[in-house]
């Protein structure tokens, strides 16, 4: 946990889950840079919420705590960042209700005043949201937005350009910059061009040439992944009426054709990504009849103790920008708690992630099922 001082007062923070051995703060260089731009930072004018305040993209609900005071809407596709805000808040003493959270998935505001939108790593996640906040903007709506330098590009600008209106960015500060948008209400307000729909490859097995939903933000949304179609080919034989996860489920792929490939199973799939969750039941609706349950959730919390036989993931090496394993040791921790005596993880990763290590130190074993110059597909087996 770290303190974040600002003119709004002083706030103690922490990610979600929290971790004491975690060195990775709440909040980096971009929030404070967009704080101080509110507060009229280097001569500029003062900026006075009022009116409807969204946050938008929110990472750790830095932002929110910061401003809680003028009971800003936060807009986020993370169900971490939810939990993360509700606990900074508690832990400053705010109130839970100065808050409205909504999901990405929410029908936003009919009107924002106050529009800051924290840069995603996701290019199309930030085009499905400004369009549809876009109708919520006005002629007197202040847009600002912020991001490390490393994750505004020229067509993060465009997007603002074509969506919202004139845009123009600010000095670096702290390797941060800011985005300062004009709302041109002339502009035509269009419907978001997502989801996205595919046909997967022939050569994948069970879920050949079947058609995947992608919703803004599902990670290669506008084709098969490489590591997904390499486990595809690779997916266990299994029949019988087994309880099968997809964790880290995406837009359900590969709890997909778990389900085609053993019609008596029941499948759970799971993402902390709202956005994801809703693709993978559009894509699973649309080839199976079959029933299934969808969870955004954190990793495994919500699944009984010993009451899975297989678990599926691909596990994210990312957290935002920062490069970390720590979501994979939470699945894997969490698979091995849920599974059933002799129930299966198995993983698909990068071969020099070295998942191997951790699941042996987990799990007592693990055994490479297939592998090639870049990936490797694990089993290890719940003793």
């Amino acid at each position: 946990m770290n303190r974040l001082t600002t003119s709004q007062g002083e706030f103690e923070l922490a990610r979600f889950p929290e971790n004491p051995r975690d060195p990775l703060r709440a909040w980096d260089a971009a929030d404070e840079y967009l704080l101080r731009r509110l507060d009229g930072d280097e001569g500029s004018e003062p900026v006075h919420p009022s009116g409807t305040v969204a946050v938008v993209g929110d990472r750790w609900g830095a932002l929110t705590t910061a401003l809680a005071a003028h009971r800003p809407v936060q807009i986020s596709d993370s169900y971490l960042t939810r939990r993360a805000t509700t606990a900074n808040l508690g832990r400053n003493g705010v109130p839970a209700d100065s808050v409205r959270m909504l999901s990405a998935r929410d029908t936003p505001p009919e009107r924002v005043d106050l529009l800051l939108v924290r840069v995603p790593k996701s290019l199309a996640l930030l085009e499905d949201q400004l369009h549809r906040l876009a109708p919520a903007v006005h002629a007197g709506t202040v847009v600002i937005g912020t991001g490390m330098v490393k994750e505004i590009h020229t067509s993060t600008l465009k997007l603002f350009e074509r969506i919202i209106g004139p845009t123009r960015t600010s000095l670096a500060v702290k390797k941060a910059r800011l985005i300062h948008c004009t709302p041109d209400p002339s502009l035509p307000r269009t419907p978001s061009p997502w989801p996205y729909h595919y046909d997967l490859p022939d050569d994948i097995g069970v879920a050949s040439g079947r058609t995947v939903t992608n919703h803004a933000g599902i990670f290669c949304a506008e084709r098969l992944d490489v590591g997904t179609r390499f486990f595809l080919k690779h997916l266990p034989a299994r029949s019988g009426p087994d309880h099968v996860v997809d964790l880290g489920c995406g837009n359900g792929v590969v709890g997909t054709a778990a389900a085609l490939a053993n019609p008596a199973a029941s499948v759970t799939f799971i993402d902390e990504s709202y956005q994801a969750v809703a693709s993978a039941e559009a894509t699973f609706r649309a080839n199976t009849d079959a029933d299934a349950a969808f969870v955004v959730g954190d990793a495994m919390a919500d699944v009984a103790p010993r009451s899975v036989d297989l678990v599926l993931t691909n596990p994210p090496f990312h957290s935002h920008q920062a490069v970390t394993d720590a979501t994979a040791r939470n699945m894997f921790r969490g698979a091995h708690a849920s599974l059933r005596q002799g129930g299966e993880l198995w993983v698909v990763g990068n071969r020099h992630l070295g998942y191997h290590t951790q699941l042996r130190r987990i799990f007592g074993n693990c055994v490479t099922v297939a592998g090639d110059p870049k990936f490797v597909v694990l089993r290890a087996v719940k003793r």
